[in-house]
């Protein structure tokens, strides 16, 4: 290693951190998985309540 490459060492890790946290604070706005959208819920209450009461019928 020569001079110039130690002098430059800290700037490098610091330019990489702030790459790495640029990423981050990236993929956390954009982030395209929203579980609300695939969440499959099953009947609620009041359909089972309409069944319930088709079935007496």
């Amino acid at each position: 290693m020569n001079s110039m490459e130690l002098a430059l060492q800290p700037l490098r890790r610091h330019l990489a951190r702030f790459v790495a946290r640029c990423g981050m604070l990236i993929d956390g706005v954009i982030n395209p998985y929203r579980p609300e959208l695939y969440y499959m819920r099953g009947p609620g209450p009041k359909c089972r309540a309409r069944r319930q009461a088709a079935v007496r019928d």
